[in-house]
């Protein structure tokens, strides 16, 4: 295996594409990013294996960044990476605790999918993520975005509407 640069944020996810070890798949971090203060992921998102509803920040999370289980936390939070993470075009105006949206593919549902901060359920909305939102409906993908339990189902049109 190929070792990385202690600098580099190395994330795991099963099953897609990119350089692979026993059935794994491997992603760095764009260069230059890191998650640095955002803790949208350890918010935003449930995560069973922490008994951890959606919305308020993990009892392991850190209000200024990071987790104080991080070298022991569960697979799923190291599986985990976000759109804006491993993105090399993406600018650092879209991270997901300046936009309040955590743009990520949903492996379950094969959905893109914009989960909104429940401080700002409908960041989805503004004009550069949505432009983004649609930019991926156009290129194919069935995009949602989700705000606590409604969500909406953003078209190639730019059109959108609840989901049922």
């Amino acid at each position: 295996m190929i070792e990385e640069p202690p600098s580099a944020a190395r994330f795991e996810f099963p099953f897609r594409e990119g350089r692979r070890d026993e059935g794994r798949a491997f992603v760095t971090a764009a260069p230059g990013k890191t998650c640095g203060a955002c803790t949208m992921c350890c918010s935003a998102l449930e995560i069973h294996d922490l008994d951890k509803p959606a919305g308020p920040l993990c009892k392991h999370g850190l209000a200024c960044g990071g987790c104080v289980i991080y070298p022991h936390r569960p697979q799923v939070c190291r599986d985990f990476e976000c759109e804006w993470l491993t993105s090399r075009t993406m600018s650092r105006v879209m991270r997901p605790d300046l936009i309040g949206t955590i743009l990520m593919e949903d492996a379950d549902s094969d959905e893109f999918r914009a989960v909104c901060s429940p401080s700002r359920p409908m960041a989805w909305r503004d004009p550069k993520v949505f432009a983004y939102l649609v930019a991926k409906a156009k290129a194919g993908r069935t995009v949602v975005a989700k705000a606590g339990l409604s969500s909406w189902r953003i078209f190639a049109s730019g059109r959108w509407a609840p989901t049922i």
